[in-house]
């Protein structure tokens, strides 16, 4: 799942769930959860990007999953603590940014190459526009489904 899905998700957690001792495990939960998903992320087909393509997609990727968890919060969460939405979205990332340095230095080394081939385990791709539209649905739903419960 993009890093946008997974700050979106963990804004939603951090938005539902006020106790940072559930909520930080389920964050952390989440991502592999998520991955399962058949989804497209930046890292999709990157043996066919550049690296400067995959660095500047991967970048916008994470800004803009900032960026949309902050008018998540202010359209349907106002009365969520955005220092503490900034914990849980880092958290419900976390496994890639742990994946980063692997992937974006070649440091193949633990807990780097680790964490990659965990998340690889979970991680379903799927192409665009399906594997975009699968994240999409995902989150709508989630959103609709809390703001119910």
């Amino acid at each position: 799942m993009t890093a946008t899905g997974h700050a979106l998700i963990g804004t939603i957690i951090a938005a539902k769930i006020g106790n940072p001792a559930l909520a930080i495990p389920i964050a952390f939960a989440s991502h592999y959860l998520a991955d399962t998903v058949p989804h497209w992320d930046t890292a999709t087909n990157r043996d066919r990007k550049s690296k400067t393509r995959f660095t500047i997609e991967s970048v916008v990727d994470l800004l803009l999953g900032f960026v949309l968890s902050g008018a998540l919060i202010a359209l349907f969460f106002p009365s969520t603590n955005p220092l503490y939405a900034i914990l849980i979205i880092i958290v419900a990332q976390l496994p890639d940014w742990i994946t980063a340095p692997y992937l974006f230095l070649g440091w193949n080394i633990p807990p780097f190459k680790w964490s990659y081939d965990l998340g690889k385990k979970f991680d379903t791709e799927k192409g665009l526009p399906w594997g975009f539209v699968n994240q999409a649905v995902v989150i709508v739903a989630l959103i609709f489904l809390v703001r119910i419960f």
